[in-house]
């Protein structure tokens, strides 16, 4: 467990620096795109997510578990099938996206030839998810690590660039905006692709047992479906839920233009500085989805609950003084975005939401290296129909508006924590309190 903590300190220090440069990049679109530009950035970023989602087939959460749990000698004929199959798959996705893509009516308000650079981002996306599934099963997370930092470095330094060279009108501005992000994920490719080489060359070398392309693509498929599934259904829900948003208001009797800076300031910036420290948990995901799959496998379920614990306690650690932080410094935090006092009340107000996520993050990766990838999706339909259903009637209530919106997103994490804490400790044997439970087969 040793080797997993040192890969979860060296993400978890590229993950700061990178949230940090993300931290920048945000104030930097906040103040160039202005209140309705970002609003019309955050409302759209949902959907081109879902495309991207799309294109990686989860193949870096599939590709990691099978080298995880598979002999090595295995990992040469695993990648010559997935290779292939990444080949098809992408041939397929991108004519199809070609034609779909300029009849959805979403970009319709956005520049026209953001729907271009979409489809052009697929291959990108595609065959980056065979380097990251490798070297996050491998746990090579130094080049996970150098990845994340250098993304998140490029796109700062692009719109620094052109937003000081350049002045722009703003739908132009949001196109920009876009176009940074797709060449940083270039420059990520790049680099994931020269790393990629450099091991399959020396793999190429060790002694190999080939493996069936059926047997590949079931194990890949086994995993890749249902988390596709969930995580397709997550960006379908965060696709829809600035609509749902800004339509609830419109009830509630805000104006159209309102509603929009009011989601730009909830999506934008109290949503950014209240997930910065969720760094912390995506380290770990990445980490445990391996990790997790290889003693689950071994039925090492001894080793499975005292990590969990381990989990658990750094998670009060950095989570409990990270929400106390935002709520008694709301107001600072959001002026470095916005002089408004209404980004800083939903930063106070959404505090539970933001403490149980960084709980929900290790527990879906727990969830998913256990196999119960079913699990995770029903627990999010369930607790995205109750969040929703709450945040469309308190949000639509006069006395409520924003406030209602908040409310519905904390009911929704609850429930969501809740669900998936119940099933891990059921499925490794542990109470409720973390204990390990009396009878357990």
């Amino acid at each position: 467990m040793s080797k997993f903590f040192k890969g979860v300190i060296l993400l978890a220090l590229a993950a700061f620096a990178s949230e940090c440069i993300e931290f920048v990049v945000n104030m930097v679109l906040a103040r160039e795109l202005g209140e309705r530009g970002l609003g019309m950035y955050m409302s759209i970023l949902p959907t081109i997510f879902l495309i991207v989602l799309l294109a990686s087939f989860e193949l870096p959460i599939s590709i990691s578990k099978f080298i995880a749990e598979k002999d090595k000698r295995y990992h040469l004929s695993m990648l010559h099938h997935v290779i292939k199959l990444t080949i098809i798959f992408t041939a397929i996705l991108v004519p199809a996206a070609a034609v779909i893509i300029p009849f959805v009516s979403v970009f319709n308000e956005y520049h026209p030839l953001l729907r271009w650079v979409v489809i052009g981002f697929i291959p990108i996306v595609s065959f980056s998810s065979i380097a990251r599934g490798f070297f996050m099963g491998k746990h090579q997370m130094g080049k996970i690590a150098a990845s994340n930092f250098l993304r998140k470095s490029v796109q700062l330094l692009l719109l620094v660039v052109l937003y000081q060279a350049f002045q722009f009108d703003v739908n132009t501005a949001v196109f920009i905006a876009f176009c940074t992000f797709v060449g940083s994920e270039i420059v990520v490719f790049l680099y994931l692709l020269n790393m990629f080489i450099i091991q399959y060359q020396r793999i190429k070398k060790e002694p190999s047992d080939y493996v069936s392309g059926k047997s590949v693509r079931q194990n890949l498929i086994s995993v890749s479906v249902p988390t596709t599934a969930l995580r397709v259904f997550h960006a379908l829900t965060h696709a829809v839920q600035p609509f749902l948003i800004k339509g609830a208001l419109l009830k509630a009797g805000v104006p159209g233009e309102v509603a929009t800076e009011h989601f730009g300031m909830l999506a934008g910036v109290a949503m950014t500085i209240g997930f910065f420290p969720s760094f912390i948990a995506h380290s770990f995901l990445i980490m445990l989805i391996p990790t997790v799959s290889k003693e689950f496998a071994d039925k090492n379920l001894e080793e499975l609950r005292r990590l969990l614990q381990q989990v658990f306690f750094v998670t009060f650690l950095y989570g409990i003084p990270s929400v106390v932080l935002f709520y008694f410094f709301a107001r600072p935090l959001t002026e470095v975005f916005f002089h408004s006092t209404d980004a800083a009340v939903y930063l106070q107000l959404l505090w539970p939401f933001f403490l149980l996520h960084f709980f929900i993050i290790p527990l879906q990766a727990y969830l998913i290296g256990l196999g119960l990838m079913k699990d995770a999706f029903f627990h999010s339909v369930w607790s995205t129909v109750v969040s929703f259903t709450a945040m469309f009637v308190l949000g639509s209530m006069h006395s409520l508006q924003m406030d209602g919106i908040i409310m519905g997103m904390n009911m929704g994490a609850v429930l969501l924590a809740m669900m998936h804490y119940v099933t891990v400790c059921r499925k490794i044997g542990l109470t409720l309190y973390l204990s390990p439970a009396k009878q357990f087969n």
